[in-house]
């Protein structure tokens, strides 16, 4: 299964929230991932432009977006960013097709590039 690195910026009343009533939020949303076929594989708190990091697994990307859809909509989020991530695999199979895919830069083919 492919592997999402996902971002969460924390609302100011979010994190007020959890101040006043600490809770894992890893295990909070473990199940969440879990009923959309995914697995979690980590989860930091950070600090930075985002709150939290977490790694996890999903079968699709369609899967991976009802996630962040579900979490994004339920609101008390400024900012989520998933990033898929490829295996060493998959980034040798795709650097293989880039060099067999014969493509050229604009400045390459004849064509100007406006200043």
């Amino acid at each position: 299964m492919p592997f999402y690195l996902t971002q969460v910026s924390y609302t100011p009343e979010s994190v007020a929230s959890l101040v006043k009533n600490p809770r894992n939020r890893a295990e909070e949303i473990r199940p969440v991932i879990e009923r959309l076929g995914g697995k979690l594989h980590g989860f930091w708190f950070a600090f930075g432009e985002y709150d939290v990091v977490l790694l996890a697994e999903f079968p699709s990307n369609a899967n991976v977006a009802a996630v962040v859809l579900a979490a994004f909509g339920a609101g008390g989020l400024r900012g989520i960013k998933t990033t898929p991530l490829l295996s060493i695999e998959e980034t040798m199979d795709a650097l293989t097709k880039a060099s067999n895919a014969r493509y050229q830069s604009p400045t390459k083919t004849g064509i100007q590039v406006p200043a």
